[in-house]
């Protein structure tokens, strides 16, 4: 089944909403700024965002956009993505759960000129 006309040539975003205990927040930041993987030089990325809940939450938020499904699989089986997960198999996760969302982006709308 092909997608719909309107969605033939929009991005994809992918969400890991990943559960860290507040007193690890700092933690995750870190890892996240010495992350080995270099996912901004990956066929089709195009924006990367690490969100942190400021409200009662603990609900990190790793937000990338991809030009397509395709490049986003092409990126979780590159060895920058390997290497930039590393970490985690040495050091252990800073989260306790993780579940990735995956979305179209029908509409992006910039600030007016």
């Amino acid at each position: 089944m092909s997608p719909p006309a309107y969605a033939r040539d929009v991005s994809i975003v992918k969400i890991n909403a990943i559960t860290v205990p507040r007193e690890r927040f700092e933690e995750f930041a870190h890892r996240f700024a010495t992350r080995a993987g270099r996912v901004s030089s990956a066929e089709g990325f195009e924006a990367f965002e690490l969100l942190r809940p400021n409200d009662d939450r603990e609900v990190c938020l790793v937000i990338t956009r991809w030009r397509s499904e395709e490049d986003f699989q092409a990126w979780m089986k590159s060895p920058d993505f390997a290497a930039g997960h590393a970490q985690h198999r040495t050091d252990g996760p800073v989260g306790t759960a993780s579940e990735v969302w995956s979305f179209d982006v029908l509409e992006l709308e910039g600030p007016a000129a």
